[in-house]
């Protein structure tokens, strides 16, 4: 499994060009052993499409029913454990709650976090797929 960062599955579920080589074999080659989803990036996406700051070709539910019954994708639940780690992450990660979470689901399920963050990209205490 590995878990797929915000704009990584916007990106993925668009066939956007943005998306990287190593990112889409990654993507194809871990779809059938899980593409994770942080529970944080539907409140992202909801948040980003009633800012005008993402344009989705359809209504918001009908995007979530399209990319949610995509091969593989798994929806990972915030879990206390995942909550407690967001705010104790070692060395010095910046204070976006969502990248925090996203990072710490990594974390939790020691898998590889797909992202062109780059604080994310920096931040050396998470398995990283570099684009």
């Amino acid at each position: 499994m590995i878990i797929l960062d915000t704009h990584i599955w916007v990106w993925w579920n668009h066939n956007d060009s943005r998306l990287t080589l190593p990112h889409r074999e990654a993507i194809n080659k871990e779809r059938p052993h899980g593409l994770g989803v942080c529970s944080i990036s539907l409140l992202e996406i909801s948040r980003l499409v009633t800012q005008n700051k993402l344009i989705l070709p359809c209504s918001i539910q009908e995007w979530f029913n399209i990319a949610l019954a995509q091969e593989g994708v798994l929806i990972l639940s915030i879990t206390p454990q995942i909550a407690i780690d967001s705010y104790s992450l070692p060395g010095n990660f910046h204070k976006d709650p969502a990248d925090r979470i996203i990072v710490s689901t990594a974390r939790m399920y020691d898998v590889p976090l797909v992202s062109v963050d780059e604080i994310i990209l920096a931040y050396s205490d998470v398995k990283r797929i570099f684009p």
